[in-house]
């Protein structure tokens, strides 16, 4: 089996980090994905992927997978899609899912932009996910954060009505920085809100909170 296929380059609103892979994220790759991966290049209907689910949900940026597992087996009868370009988080998750036997979890390697641009109709999900996306702290950089004028955009025609955007940072200024773009925006109603309990704390949160870093959950609403 090949490997999951690479994205075209674009303007990312992530950074590639290091991409050594472990043997067991490997095999598990090598394992399940032509089981749970779906290629980029395809139209993706959620409803014909997850024609038994009440509802799809779209995960964008997985990390290792924690979270996204853990959520997907508290809701069986929710469909997740999960993008990640990160070769050594896609073989994290496919262990967990295999590990947890997950029916109701699909991967999708490629940029968030791209597929929910050119590869899905509009009002199809439900609701989006983004946990903990790359801040860019540098000022020369913001133009790099996934959360802009064009995002917010492309997800109000992808949601359907009241389909909502959960996001959850540790970095306090880009809470702020999504607080106002969503708040100049009267197509979305929302705020900051108390972290769910459905949301677990992952290793990357935890340490962060070791740092003192305070964590924002924020969700917005399609009106």
């Amino acid at each position: 089996m090949s490997s999951p296929e690479i994205g075209r380059p674009s303007n990312r609103s992530f950074r590639l980090r290091g991409t050594r892979i472990t043997e067991a994220q490997a095999n598990a790759t090598v394992k399940f994905w032509d089981q749970f991966g779906i290629a980029p290049d395809r139209e993706i209907i959620p409803a014909e992927i997850f024609p038994d689910s009440s509802e799809v949900i779209m995960e964008i940026g997985t990390g290792m997978g924690e979270a996204t597992a853990e959520i997907a087996r508290i809701f069986p009868q929710t469909g997740f899609l999960a993008l990640e370009v990160h070769r050594p988080g896609i073989g994290s998750l496919l262990a967990r899912i295999n590990e947890y036997q997950l029916t109701n979890v699909r991967l999708i390697n490629e940029d968030a932009r791209i597929v929910l641009e050119e590869s899905m109709p509009d009002a199809c999900l439900d609701a989006l996910h983004l946990y903990f996306p790359d801040p860019w702290h540098k000022k020369k950089h913001w133009k790099r954060r996934i959360v802009q004028s064009d995002f917010l955009d492309l997800i109000y025609r992808k949601l359907k009505p009241a389909g909502y955007i959960h996001i959850a940072t540790d970095w306090v200024p880009y809470a702020n920085w999504t607080l106002a773009k969503f708040t100049d925006d009267e197509r979305f109603a929302g705020g900051i809100i108390p972290k769910p309990e459905f949301r677990p704390l992952t290793r990357f949160e935890d340490k962060g909170i070791g740092k003192g870093h305070v964590v924002t959950d924020l969700k917005f609403v399609k009106v």
